[in-house]
Order: C-alpha cells, then sequence, then structure tokens
C-alpha cells in the first residue's frame, strides 16, 4: 500500500524514488543484501529552519513524535509512522528529523538509514565492516566514518559506523532509537 505523504512533505514524497534506487545501488556497491538486516530508521537532511519546521509538521500528520533530544548541538526529532513506509524491501516506521546544523548537505531530503546490527558495541565497527565485500572497502569515493552520538539522559552506548559515497548513507548501530529513547525514560 502507498504511504500517503501530507502536502507538507510534497518535496520527500517526490525525493523517495530517487533515494530508493539510491540506496539499492549503494548496497550493491558494498556487496549488502538490505533484506537480511534489519532496518531502524530512515533519516532526512535540509539546509533551513523552515524546511525542518514544515517536515515536522506534515511527520506529525504522519505518526506521533517521540523523542526531541539535543545531539551535537541540534535538536533531532524522532516521529513513528502510523503506516510504515515502503523501501527497499523495508517497512520502515521511524523518520529522524535533524534541525540544520553547521554541515551543509548536497541534497535537502531522504540521507540516510541506519541499520540495527545486535551485539556488544565494541565490536560494532568490526561486525558491521565483515559485512561488506572486500570490493567495496578499496573502491574510490567510498568513506567510512565512526561515531557515539549521545543524548543527555542516554543510558545504552549507541556507537555507529557509517558508510557513505557522499550521496547516500548506510549506518549500523547496536540499538534501535525507540531502544534508546526507552533506556532515557528508565
Amino acid at each position: 500500500m502507498q504511504t500517503h505523504f501530507p502536502v507538507e512533505l510534497d518535496d520527500l514524497k517526490q525525493d523517495m524514488a530517487r533515494f530508493e534506487q539510491s540506496l539499492m545501488n549503494f548496497s550493491e556497491r558494498l556487496g549488502i543484501n538490505l533484506a537480511e538486516h534489519e532496518a531502524d530508521h530512515v533519516a532526512v537532511r535540509c539546509h533551513q529552519f523552515a524546511t525542518a519546521e514544515r517536515w515536522k509538521s506534515g511527520l506529525l500528520q504522519m505518526g506521533t513524535q517521540f523523542s526531541e533530544a539535543m545531539i551535537n548541538g541540534r535538536p533531532i526529532c524522532l516521529f513513528k509512522l502510523l503506516q510504515p513506509l515502503n523501501l527497499a524491501g523495508w517497512q520502515i516506521d521511524v523518520i529522524e528529523l535533524p534541525w540544520p546544523g553547521e554541515k551543509l548537505y548536497r541534497h535537502e531530503g531522504w540521507e540516510h538509514v541506519e541499520i540495527v546490527l545486535r551485539g556488544e558495541p565494541e565490536t560494532l565497527g568490526m561486525r558491521a565492516m565483515a559485512l561488506l565485500s572486500d570490493d567495496a572497502l578499496t573502491q574510490p569515493g567510498i568513506s567510512f566514518k565512526t561515531s557515539a552520538p549521545k543524548g543527555e539522559n542516554e543510558r545504552l552506548p549507541n556507537p555507529t559506523l557509517a558508510v557513505t559515497d557522499g550521496q547516500t548513507t548506510i549506518k549500523f548501530h547496536p540499538w534501535r532509537l525507540e531502544e534508546i529513547v526507552a533506556s532515557e525514560q528508565a
């Protein structure tokens, strides 16, 4: 069933096919079969506060906001959709909306997906890299970045490994965002 996007999200609706194709092409370059993994969420990026506010208004019509946290100096809102998005064979029901920060992204719209890779946080990078084909590790234009974004009251360590070609990014982390938010309430 096709997801209904309110008018406030027309630009995201138009961008979905491009992102899905880019995601599938990138996962193929990396040698990752997306269907074998648990998708946590999909994230958008924008340059202007007005766009973030408009997207927030639209996302509130598609679901409920279950978190707003300051991470790396900017608000990041998380939304649980009433009806999941169909994306690259996944049913994704969480969208991450960060407010614009210092970094400007090349493209406003869908930017990355995060895959849950259960296991010890300390071995996340090693486990994620093991999923990639040998060829992916040597391709020009593909870069890797590790980080450990953390909200004020988070109790679960949630390191991230991001793999990008500069346009599309696939990130890996050990917990679902909903589990991280629940840990803050404990």
